[in-house]
């Protein structure tokens, strides 16, 4: 179980990722906004932060430069959870500190996968380890 940071001002996408994370056993914690975010990053545990770019007040970029310049908050995974999905906007986004990239919209089968890829074995739910029938044709 990995204790994760879901940094996203819809509540309709933050009820899917958390919902999804919560049934395979992570610990979620929510914020609505970056400054929320950051303040709850610095005084909690965390294993890995979710976050949105495009937000209201510190979008994810500054969230992203801010907890990078602390220097016990840069060691855990950032990964930006974004509807920017044009040519370039990875790399943007892997430059301004992000350790990955999940696409929106996210897909409720593949998400808990690709979140558990960027954590410690251990932390992982068994979501990386449960093969997928539609995946393996006879």
């Amino acid at each position: 179980m990995a204790s994760i940071l879901i940094i996203e001002d819809n509540p309709t996408n933050m009820g899917l990722m958390a919902y999804l994370l919560k049934a395979f056993g992570h610990l979620v914690l929510e914020a609505v906004d970056g400054e929320l975010g950051l303040a709850i990053a610095q005084q909690e545990a965390l294993d890995l932060v979710l976050c949105d770019l495009q937000m209201p007040g510190m979008d994810g970029y500054e969230v992203a430069r801010r907890i990078k310049l602390d220097a016990r908050l840069k060691v855990i995974p950032l990964v930006a959870v974004t509807a920017y999905a044009m040519v370039g906007d990875r790399d943007k986004v892997l430059a301004a500190g992000f350790d990955g990239y999940i696409p929106k919209p996210i897909n409720p089968e593949l998400f808990v996968g690709e979140v558990d890829a960027y954590l410690p074995l251990d932390k992982r739910s068994n979501a990386s380890h449960t093969p997928n029938p539609e995946n393996h044709a006879p």
